[in-house]
């Protein structure tokens, strides 16, 4: 391997004048960025195509079924993590796959199982939404350059996701009963959830609108506006992404203080500045690892046996783990669900009666009434 330029020890040994120089070796490892956009790619394929057949779905279910019948597929679970994590702790308590929405209980799973091997790697690596945030930053950096927020404001906006997470957590596993939890995943809303998901996008209100417009707009001058801000999924998987034990360190001895590092993350991470990268933005998209132009400083290592681990694996092992639990729901028969034509036909028309708790308030309403009919 040739090398490269000599550089300042350290950023602070240049400051004082030292001439301290060292003999560093190229990085010639391969970027893994481009696997990366590949597998974003298919992820956002098979979003649309999810999408096109779920709205030919509903077309079915509007002409009272006069058009040709198309079946809901089983992937828009996905688009309902609320209802899949209830439906995971009801099956984790009760050992029964709810029958509404079965495929989310195995895609929820598989996320949280890839952010306890690799980090909130979903979040750069598959999600749908998280790749169009990416984009729209890319575009908004090329367009009128990096934008940060200050610190002062960044950290309060920064709670707000894990708010709504607490909520979340809050409701179902503190305040709701297990009666509760049943008569939820029986409801009607529920089995109509992602219908009513559907037409929020689909008959978009006024507020909603402004609401996304500010969301589109946001992502265009800060990057990851919604992942970073507002998106409790990804508040979750940052919290059980720091117990993956494969974790971003850099070599101190070798680093030659570039900041190529930092400057390419896009959570803003000050990679060099930390000898291990823990943090709960990191979305393990090896940005930082690829930018390194030092041989052996910045890599992905495993705090168990300390080796580390090659980024294709990543890659390979969050795709494989994706698959693997997925395909359980399949091959044991926990992917349709059991609702049937005619009750989606009944449901449709009466789709405007269907509600949710929206408070904690509601929560002990709807807690106190599912206690009273299991009696």
């Amino acid at each position: 391997m040739s090398d490269i330029k000599s550089e300042p020890t350290s950023r602070k040994a240049g400051k004082t004048g030292a001439k301290q120089k060292k003999k560093v070796i190229r990085n010639r490892e391969q970027p893994v960025q481009r696997y990366r956009r590949w597998i974003q790619g298919v992820f956002v394929l098979l979003s649309v195509a999810i999408g096109i057949r779920f709205f030919l779905f509903v077309r079915f279910l509007e002409s009272n079924g006069a058009t040709r019948f198309v079946s809901r597929p089983p992937g828009v679970d996905g688009y309902l993590p609320i209802s899949s994590m209830m439906s995971l702790y009801y099956y984790l308590k009760t050992g029964i796959v709810h029958a509404a929405h079965p495929a989310g209980v195995f895609i929820f799973l598989a996320i949280v199982m890839i952010s306890l091997v690799a980090g909130k790697a979903f979040c750069s690596w598959m999600c749908p939404i998280g790749t169009l945030s990416e984009y729209l930053g890319n575009f908004g950096e090329k367009m009128f350059g990096t934008i940060r927020v200050p610190r002062w404001l960044d950290y309060p906006l920064r709670s707000i996701k894990y708010l709504l997470l607490g909520f979340f957590i809050y409701s179902i596993f503190f305040l709701m009963s297990d009666a509760a939890i049943r008569a939820f995943l029986d409801s009607s809303y529920n089995q109509v959830a992602d219908i009513k998901l559907y037409y929020f996008f689909a008959d978009l209100s006024r507020t909603g609108l402004i609401v996304l417009t500010i969301l589109l707009l946001g992502s265009i001058f800060v990057r990851n506006f919604w992942c970073r801000y507002l998106c409790p999924y990804g508040a979750l998987l940052g919290i059980t992404g720091l117990l993956s034990p494969h974790k971003i360190k850099r070599n101190t001895t070798t680093c030659i203080d570039c900041a190529k590092c930092a400057k390419v993350c896009p959570s803003f991470i000050k990679v060099d500045e930390v000898k291990t990268v823990w943090s709960d933005e990191c979305s393990s998209c090896l940005s930082c690892v690829d930018a390194c132009p030092v041989a052996d400083t910045l890599e992905v290592k495993s705090l168990l046996n300390r080796k580390t681990v090659p980024k294709k694996r990543i890659a390979v092992a969050i795709v494989a783990l994706f698959m693997a639990i997925t395909g359980v729901g399949l091959v044991t028969g926990h992917w349709q669900n059991d609702i049937s034509k005619q009750e989606y036909l009944y449901h449709i028309k009466h789709l405007e009666s269907y509600g949710h708790p929206t408070s904690t308030s509601d929560v002990r309403r709807f807690n106190s009434d599912a206690d009273r009919s299991a009696q």
